[in-house]
């Protein structure tokens, strides 16, 4: 950015991220430089539960989200007048939740004088990748969260075109119903992906591949398999092989996702493959992924786990260019929990 001397400037955006169980904010330079990124957690609240509640979620985003904003400036050594723009997480997300964000977003803008920035929740998570690493066009995200289970195709940059989605359970979803049947507690993913890696042998469990050509997926009838096997077990007064299900259900999920995030790969011709989302942090799809991808030749890039959880660094890396491209949200945006990514895609080039 440019001052009215010609000198360059670099574009600080304060980025606040609220859509679910995390409260956020992040200080982010020029799309890809992180100067903060403060995160409040909700998880030991909502493990009573045994999933999120959202009203719980949207008033513990109020209770903390003044702090965590003091919290990022002051780890950023920013101060409000050197901010270009505050961007906030618009949806997709729990709408209560989202609400607190956007409300705190819309003050500090009207307050401190700067542009408002309304951002993709998805399109953050592509994005936390260039935090990593320049992305090259056009590429391939594989989305893996508890909420999505997308691919998605960039042509170019901030252009998004969903080619595949999951038909009913997003793969973080499954992961979570797998793990309450074999007894953890939320959030089961990780107690899941562990004790798959230290199983010996695998439970077989069904692949679901869909139509040959197909690039969607699903997982409801996975979940109902594991379900089977566990309770077939007790119906013989046997204890279910905890270990084996883990791996069997672990390698049936991975190997779909591999696949067909390969051949989206190859079909696109995408120079990159991206892997985005919380459920990115899992050991045994990195280790899968990146295994094929070096047997393929394909260029994967994966962010590190903290930036695969939901985050305010990712939406920053997202405002960024959107502003770039589209400027700024009028004030009277709302927060939308059904935000399609398509239709956030950058306008101008």
């Amino acid at each position: 950015m440019k001052t009215e001397t010609g000198e360059v400037q670099p574009v600080l955006i304060l980025a606040i991220e609220t859509s679910c169980d995390e409260t956020s904010v992040a200080v982010v330079k020029d799309g890809c430089e992180v100067l903060s990124n403060m995160i409040s957690s909700q998880i030991e609240t909502h493990r009573a539960f045994g999933g999120v509640v959202p009203e719980v979620a949207s008033r513990k985003h109020v209770e903390v989200i003044t702090l965590v904003i003091e919290q990022a400036l002051e780890a950023a050594g920013v101060q409000p007048e050197q901010l270009t723009a505050v961007a906030v997480t618009q949806g997709p997300g729990l709408v209560g939740a989202l609400l607190v964000g956007v409300v705190a977003a819309k003050s500090l803008s009207l307050a401190w004088g700067k542009p408002l920035i309304g951002t993709h929740h998805i399109a953050g998570h592509i994005y936390a990748n260039r935090l990593v690493k320049e992305l090259q066009y056009p590429n391939m995200t594989l989305v893996v969260s508890g909420g999505h289970t997308e691919l998605v195709s960039m042509e170019r940059e901030g252009k998004f075109r969903i080619i595949g989605r999951t038909r009913d359970d997003a793969v973080g979803e499954a992961y979570d119903k797998v793990a309450r049947a074999l007894g953890f507690p939320y959030p089961g993913g990780p107690h899941v992906d562990r004790l798959a890696r230290e199983a010996e042998e695998a439970v077989p469990l069904p692949r679901v591949w869909l139509e040959p050509d197909s690039y969607d997926f699903s997982f409801s009838g996975l979940k109902s398999a594991v379900l089977n096997v566990v309770n077939q077990s007790k119906m013989k007064g046997l204890a279910p092989d905890v270990p084996g299900i883990a791996r069997g259900f672990q390698e049936s999920v991975v190997e779909v996702l591999v696949e067909k995030a390969v051949r989206a790969v190859k079909a696109t011709q995408a120079k990159q493959l991206l892997l985005s989302g919380g459920v990115a942090a899992n050991k045994g799809l990195r280790e899968a992924l990146t295994a094929r991808c070096e047997a393929e030749g394909i260029e994967l890039i994966i962010p590190p786990p903290v930036f695969c959880t939901d985050n305010a660094a990712m939406i920053g890396a997202a405002a960024y260019v959107k502003w770039r491209h589209d400027g700024s949200t009028p004030l009277d945006m709302v927060a939308d929990p059904g935000f399609s990514l398509e239709n956030w895609s950058v306008e101008t080039y």
